[in-house]
């Protein structure tokens, strides 16, 4: 109970600052699109950057950046985390490349700076074969953040991120070669990709800057995420135009929900090493609590972006007992990605993400997964993106009796392209679709019949 009207009232408050402020002028000062390498405006953001900070273009009028226009630091808005540029931050405490972009929209309430933004996706979904299956389901997510920077050079972040996913059921939607938690307490859910969490984050961060270079900083959250593996693919911008779940995702960064987080960092200009204790367990079939933190995990990473258009991460994590059917097995794992974007012209960006997990379980047997993911927007109105996965997996035939099955390596590819309007200010509605193509072994060959495909048609709607 108190976890919904809890989602309920940050719902409310941030469509109240999405509605307002999506009314207010881009020109007022407290509104701001930031686009890629580009942080928005705001009045707290007179700190001194890193010496050797990455080069970024100002806005102009259009809310867009602009190669070449004239740099005013005293207009830049840093991370909360640390003296880095806001662009460089994505899902928890991980990084992505500084020309990234970083929408919201942006409304300051005395001394807070305030930020929301919105994405929904009505999605009609079709996987074939024997064990495909059709849904049309609604995926996405509300998120908000108020900041306050203090006099010291500290600041504290809150933050705030709900979804619609547990709309769609208890057993998510269909995905070939997805495997991973459970609808019942009882099966696996198999070929279906999870429902996230009604509470996506619910977490706060405190920074001290101790330099115009370094600093360090704390992060808790209740549900959030530990300092293991590349962004959340939803936070990505290799991924987030697609509506498709990656098969790599519990390899890579399944942790980005865990309840009971904390994690302690320090920053040098373009490193980062951070260490974090969690809560291993992955949420249960019950998508809207909010379940009891233990941390008995912990994980460590080190991230680096040796320009403004690269960021590379490495980090290990000791996982206990992940899956709730298999409450004795615990596991640890490894991770390895790096991320490129690049602009195109004013509006436009092209953004890639290769990625490597490797899942060893108490018995020393190992799985691996790879990722190659990228997405290329020319302007404000196509996106096309694509995704290569391969991942060896024993969870697609159960063991009889329960438990994992035997080992196979299998593979999946898809592509797609959405095109948005603009229908208000800062409001896109975009129509895409994709198609992905799965490749199995022989030995799975009679249970998929043959090599399956699947699709998805989807409305778009964004608020940033």
């Amino acid at each position: 109970m108190a976890a919904r009207y809890f989602a309920a009232l940050s719902a409310g408050a941030s469509l109240l600052v999405l509605a307002s402020a999506t009314q207010a002028q881009d020109r007022s000062g407290h509104v701001g699109h930031a686009a890629p390498g580009q942080s928005p405006t705001d009045p707290h953001a007179g700190h001194a950057m890193p010496q050797q900070a990455p080069a970024t273009w100002p806005m102009d009028h259009s809310g867009h950046t602009k190669p070449g226009m004239d740099h005013d630091a005293d207009h830049e808005m840093t991370s909360a985390l640390g003296p880095w540029p806001m662009s460089r931050d994505a899902s928890g405490t991980s990084w992505q490349p500084d020309v990234s972009e970083h929408g919201g929209v942006h409304v300051q309430q005395g001394d807070w700076s305030i930020m929301s933004h919105a994405q929904f996706n009505l999605v009609y979904d079709t996987q074939s074969g024997p064990r495909g299956d059709d849904k049309t389901f609604v995926s996405g997510m509300l998120m908000s953040s108020a900041r306050r920077a203090f006099s010291d050079g500290s600041t504290l972040n809150l933050r705030a991120m709900l979804s619609p996913d547990p709309l769609m059921g208890k057993d998510g939607f269909p995905l070939l070669l997805a495997a991973g938690e459970t609808a019942d307490g009882i099966n696996p859910l198999i070929d279906r990709q999870h429902p996230h969490e009604l509470v996506m984050e619910l977490s706060a961060s405190y920074s001290r800057r101790l330099s115009d270079r370094d600093s360090v900083f704390a992060y808790i959250g209740l549900p959030g995420e530990p300092a293991f593996g590349p962004p959340a693919f939803m936070h990505r911008m290799s991924a987030m135009d697609s509506p498709e779940a990656p098969v790599t995702h519990h390899w890579l960064d399944s942790t980005h929900i865990v309840f009971g987080v904390a994690t302690v960092g320090w920053v040098h200009d373009t490193m980062k090493i951070e260490a974090s204790s969690f809560r291993g367990r992955e949420p249960d079939q019950d998508r809207y609590d909010i379940e009891s933190p233990e941390l008995d995990s912990w994980s460590v990473r080190t991230s680096w972006n040796p320009s403004p258009e690269w960021s590379l991460q490495a980090s290990y994590a000791d996982v206990t007992a992940p899956e709730q059917l298999e409450p004795g097995e615990d596991e640890t794992k490894l991770s390895a990605s790096a991320i490129h974007t690049r602009r195109l012209g004013p509006d436009g960006w092209w953004s890639s993400t290769l990625a490597w997990g490797r899942k060893t379980n108490e018995h020393q047997e190992s799985k691996d997964a790879w990722l190659l993911e990228s997405a290329v927007s020319p302007d404000d109105r196509w996106t096309i993106f694509g995704r290569v996965e391969r991942i060896e997996t024993d969870e697609l035939l159960p063991a009889v009796g329960g438990g994992h099955g035997a080992l196979f390596t299998v593979a999946k590819a898809s592509v797609g392209a959405v095109h948005d309007w603009t229908i208000a200010p800062r409001v896109h509605l975009g129509l895409g679709a994709l198609y992905a193509i799965n490749r199995v072994p022989a030995g799975l060959e009679p249970s998929y019949g043959g090599d399956p495909d699947g699709g998805m048609v989807f409305v778009r709607l964004k608020i940033d």
